[in-house]
């Protein structure tokens, strides 16, 4: 039976924010309530520094845990995903694990050597060269120069930046700097490997490469891997096990399926809201009021099989007469645009329309995409030639990854229905 490499219990992390009073622009404040508040706030600060607490700027204190009684145990070996919507507490467990706060409660039992890569460029000085920051990163771990000379060269074919060695490494590309600390995280022989979303700053080449290398280190060295990540494909693939969290506290551990329906029936309504922040165009004759994707049968939702039927809708108010059609445009996660959903001039559809309110609704029987996260333009046009109104990346979704049993997990940008011809001809 396996040892436990990482040991967490009731652990907590609890950070103070400061909060100026609202006052009114116009109220008349005494300059005896001005002394006798600053007079508050220093005897505060005085008192946590003596005390050797967080000094915190403003009139009152709240409290916020960023973490609160978290308890699990990572055997040696596997590979545990993390995931959970943005400020659920990820980052900061993995800041604790690698010692770069320290928790305000419970304990944290590591055994081995530990390498975090939680932001572009963690542990390198800026000042010296690629090379030397190999050195020092293999000092910091423990190991002797006979060591990290072992794994150089493959350090340095993997990271691609055999040119740009000896340059100080505040002059990389933040690519190259992800490269390296990758490769250097990665292959100085840690017994724990954590890795945060950094990997997203790296081309689609190099994200490849990653994921192979910490498969191999779990697989082929029984090294330890946590993984943070919202790209679920990449989390499904490589993760034994998973924890779900949620506002600092764990909803969901175990199996990799179970987590994942867990996570996705709580994230069901998550960026289903219509986002008016990025307007591109407004127009006097039309505007949008509200947007939204409707799942056939389970009503507004932003998470979607690949196979599963859904609509775009749209509720907007016209000002003149107008012959007007809804038109869409699908982009994925960094916002490239991918696919180009047309009803007006393009998809044969056009309404002719008096001043009012309407609703329209456009079907799709299934996007055969791959699991992930995907953005929607949603824009009014005159019969696709001129856009009156439109709104880039307004919509948000997920598409779930799906299984097949007898090839296991689909991969690629989308899923084409395709049957090729193919013949046999030998021995040769």
């Amino acid at each position: 039976m396996s040892k436990n490499a990482i040991v967490v219990e009731r652990l907590s992390k609890r950070y103070l924010i400061g909060h100026r009073v609202a006052r009114g622009q116009y109220k008349y404040i005494a300059l005896r309530d001005v002394i006798e508040r600053e007079v508050k706030n220093f005897a505060r600060k005085a008192a946590d520094v003596v005390r050797g607490q967080q000094v915190v700027q403003g009139d009152e204190i709240e409290e916020f845990w960023a973490l609160k009684d978290v308890n699990f145990e990572v055997k040696q070996g596997e590979v545990l995903g993390i995931i959970g919507r943005n400020g659920a507490g990820k980052s900061t467990l993995l800041k604790i694990l690698s010692r770069i706060t320290d928790p305000t409660e419970g304990r944290v039992v590591l055994r081995g050597r530990v390498s975090s890569l939680l932001e572009v460029g963690t542990g390198f000085h800026p000042e010296l060269t690629g090379r030397e920051n190999i050195f020092l990163n293999g000092a910091i771990l423990g190991m002797t120069q006979r060591e990290i000379r072992a794994k150089f060269d493959e350090i340095v074919a993997f990271a691609e930046v055999e040119k740009f060695l000896d340059t100080p490494v505040k002059h990389y590309s933040s690519g190259m700097y992800v490269r390296l600390a990758f490769a250097v995280a990665a292959h100085l022989e840690p017994e724990i490997l954590i890795v945060d979303e950094v990997l997203a700053v790296g081309d689609a080449e190099f994200q490849k490469k990653c994921l192979g290398k910490m498969d191999d280190v779990s697989r082929r060295y029984g090294r330890t891997v946590l993984l943070v990540s919202h790209n679920m494909a990449a989390i499904q693939s490589l993760s034994h096990k998973l924890i779900l969290f949620e506002k600092g506290t764990i909803k969901g551990a175990g199996a990799v399926d179970d987590v994942l329906r867990l996570y996705t029936q709580s994230a069901k309504l998550e960026g289903a809201d219509f986002d008016t922040s990025n307007c591109v165009r407004k127009s006097d004759e039309c505007e949008i009021r509200d947007a939204w994707i409707e799942v056939a049968g389970a009503g507004k939702a932003a998470l979607i099989d690949c196979d599963q039927e859904f609509s775009f809708v749209i509720i907007f108010a016209v000002h003149s007469n107008l012959t007007c059609s809804p038109e869409f445009v699908i982009r994925d996660a960094s916002g490239i645009p991918i696919i180009f959903a047309p009803t007006g001039h393009y998809g044969g559809f056009s309404c002719d329309l008096v001043p009012g309110t309407y609703e329209l609704r456009s079907y799709c029987p299934g996007l055969k995409l791959a699991s992930g996260t995907y953005l929607v333009d949603v824009g009014v046009a005159h019969t696709g030639k001129k856009y009156f109104t439109y709104y880039e990346s307004a919509l948000r979704f997920q598409i779930t990854e799906r299984m097949f049993s007898w090839f296991g997990q689909v991969h690629g940008q989308a899923r084409v229905p395709m049957f090729l011809k193919t013949t046999a001809k030998g021995p040769l």
